[in-house]
């Protein structure tokens, strides 16, 4: 039996260029772990097992998919029964099923000991899901293309997080197809680039007032869901130096100056999902 931590990300930016013919999007944007986590067990079996309090049919849960992605791959017999423990909420931005995916494709190859390199863990992941490539290079990544193109970057401060969750899920796929290309998208690649490297910098010398974080999936989201738009002021009247959706939503993030600040906040948020989380360095 062996134990894993599958952990949750955030988006410091999100910047989305266009919409590919292969109905994808191409995207850049600067995610970065934290320290909210799944737990996986593996254990021996001759079939494939997974007992999980996630909701969701095993053909559709993305850990099985990595298992198949692996079976297929290297025509290997083994079975394995997965424990998935969840504490990362579904539909809230976080990548919790792309974490938990990566964090098997990288499990499964060491107790099958099939050897494979990061680079087909990485052509496997991305085959699943355009997320889980991240979740193989911890913790804190450039990110583009369809999700399958990772710069991991060095951090050596941690920063405090306030993450809060409405009541409600919002779909990935409507978010991207909801954006108005002529109007939402800033499409200077150049420009984009420079905004991200800045921001990295900043992130490492921990200048947080002169943090610009930004994402392209807040305008069609705020439009029809104004709860998270009430969600973000709310956090900076509550002392967040920033607050920003994650990904595609739901889940909004404020940046605290320290753990009691963030904590101090929470009263704040009674009704919601709420965790207080450090990012990863």
């Amino acid at each position: 039996m062996r134990i894993f931590k599958a952990f949750a990300k955030i988006n410091w930016s999100l910047s989305v260029l266009r919409k590919r013919q292969d109905g994808y999007h191409d995207i850049i944007t600067l995610m970065h772990a934290i320290d909210l986590h799944d737990t996986l067990i593996f254990k021996s079996s001759e079939t494939i097992e997974i007992e999980t309090n996630l909701p969701v049919k095993k053909e559709n849960n993305l850990v099985y998919k990595a298992i198949q992605a692996l079976q297929e791959y290297t025509k290997i017999k083994k079975g394995v029964h997965v424990i998935l423990k969840k504490k990362i909420p579904c539909g809230a931005g976080l990548g919790g099923g792309s974490s938990d995916a990566a964090v098997t494709l990288k499990a499964l190859n060491e107790l099958w000991q099939l050897n494979l390199d990061i680079k087909k863990l990485h052509e496997l992941g991305s085959s699943i899901g355009s997320d889980i490539p991240f979740f193989l290079y911890l913790p804190l990544c450039i990110v583009q293309g369809r999700g399958d193109i990772v710069k991991p970057l060095k951090i050596q401060k941690s920063y405090t997080l306030l993450l809060v969750k409405p009541d409600f899920s919002i779909s990935t796929k409507w978010a991207y197809e909801s954006l108005n290309f002529k109007t939402q998208l800033t499409t200077e690649y150049e420009k984009i680039n420079n905004n991200i490297w800045q921001l990295y910098n900043l992130l490492c010398s921990g200048d947080v007032n002169s943090f610009n974080l930004w994402n392209d999936l807040e305008k069609p989201v705020l439009e029809k869901y104004p709860e998270i738009d009430k969600i973000k002021k709310k956090l900076i009247e509550a002392g967040a130096k920033k607050a920003l959706m994650s990904g595609s939503g739901s889940t909004v993030f404020g940046l605290f100056n320290n753990e009691a600040d963030a904590k101090k906040a929470l009263k704040n948020f009674e009704g919601y999902w709420c965790k207080v989380v450090q990012t990863l360095c």
